[in-house]
């Protein structure tokens, strides 16, 4: 375990949604304060505000990748293929390990029915924990970003 995929995991533990402690663990490459980091987050956790869409560890990872690797500019359109290619690399890693990168399957939800349109968030006590697997997503998704930057240096 690396140490960002620790402090994802530890954050994620704290109250942190899923997206918020992926990305909040790299507030040190990603060079945003972490209430910035924190905010700008936000809104993907539970698979894009409770939606059990995307995973919210995975858009975190992916919202890395994009400040640190991503194109500035609209009109560059090989940098835009490039990235791309790359946030699939990513989603690609992280399927592979954990099966899918969609919220809902990964939580054994396995149609859009199967889940509340409730925007609240489920109380974190102990029994959340143990029929969650985020903890360990967001820890997943940390460590696959943590391997890419190693392997691709900014």
């Amino acid at each position: 375990m690396s140490i960002r995929s620790q402090k994802a995991k530890d954050l994620f533990l704290e109250g942190y949604n899923c997206a918020q402690a992926v990305f909040c663990a790299f507030n040190d490459v990603t060079c945003l304060d972490f209430v910035t980091a924190s905010k700008l987050s936000s809104s993907f956790g539970g698979g894009l505000g409770r939606l059990r869409e995307v995973c919210g560890a995975v858009s975190g990872m992916c919202m890395v990748a994009g400040i640190l690797y991503g194109p500035a500019y609209p009109d560059d359109r090989q940098a835009k293929a490039d990235h791309y290619a790359r946030i699939q690399e990513l989603a690609r890693r992280f399927r592979e390990e954990n099966g899918s990168i969609i919220c809902r399957v990964l939580l054994g939800e396995k149609t859009a029915q199967d889940i509340s349109s409730d925007p609240v968030p489920e109380i974190r006590s102990a029994q959340y924990y143990k029929k969650r697997p985020c903890a360990e997503l967001v820890e997943s998704a940390a460590r696959i970003m943590d391997e890419y930057i190693k392997e691709n240096p900014v």
